[in-house]
């Protein structure tokens, strides 16, 4: 095991693109709305033009402060700013469909079982940006695993990677920042936990670089997928 983890107690997870898989939930349903709609589009391309969008949408909903919005509340503008981007104008209907489609996320496969194999040694808490409401449903319906805590960005008032959000979920831990490993898909999640003296695992399931930043707020360590991010925090239990 790396020596920075040592006197690790807790997990703190993200959700979206960490734990669920957001793409091969979710771009189905955008193909949908592109085939009702006539268009050519391709329906991989529209999901990276949306979540791409969907950050900018977070970013500014913390930086204008004019009230945190939320997770879903930034998923409706971008889908509709990237449809009409694309020369697509969805009926109220289509745009219904296609949030209740986030309802039905799943999770990726390893994921069930490597959080109880984790859950053995670590605090396992989820760590999102989503809506409370929301989290409660994934959490219980599609992830079904049963998390020592489940806290949503909106205690701290704005998304990751705000300061706010990570110092928050220390205080409700009751540990110091180095005690607590943030887990993500995310690179500016990663990052952004490690600035406020978390420890980092970046798990980069698409092949990513990561966020251009000084060497200290790199993750400690970087792996494909949840089994092997047992392999490296439970090194001897799995050997």
């Amino acid at each position: 095991m790396n020596p920075v983890f040592e006197h690790c107690k807790a997990l703190t997870f993200d959700l979206f693109g960490t734990v669920l898989d957001l793409g091969g939930s979710l771009t189905p349903h955008l193909k949908n709305f592109i085939d009702e709609n006539g268009s050519d589009l391709e329906p991989k391309v529209m999901w990276q033009q949306l979540r791409y969008r969907q950050r900018i949408e977070q970013y500014q909903d913390s930086l204008i402060e004019l009230g945190h919005s939320g997770y879903l509340e930034t998923v409706q503008k971008a889908f509709d700013y990237v449809a009409r981007a694309n020369k697509l104008h969805p009926t109220p209907k289509q745009t219904k469909n296609f949030m209740e489609s986030w309802k039905n996320l799943s999770a990726f496969p390893e994921c069930l079982d490597a959080l109880e194999k984790l859950s053995k040694r670590y605090k396992l808490i989820a760590l999102s940006n989503g809506n409370p409401w929301f989290l409660d449903h994934l959490t219980k319906n599609r992830i079904k695993f049963d998390f020592d805590g489940v806290m949503s960005v909106e205690e701290a008032g704005g998304f990751k990677p705000k300061p706010g959000v990570y110092r928050r979920a220390a205080r409700n831990l009751n540990l110091e920042p180095g005690e607590i490993i943030m887990v993500s898909a995310n690179s500016f999640d990663v990052m952004g936990a490690r600035t406020c003296g978390f420890r980092g695992a970046y798990v980069n399931r698409y092949g990513l670089p990561f966020e251009d930043t000084y060497d200290i707020y790199k993750p400690d360590i970087t792996v494909l997928n949840f089994t092997e991010l047992v392999g490296a925090l439970m090194p001897y239990e799995n050997s």
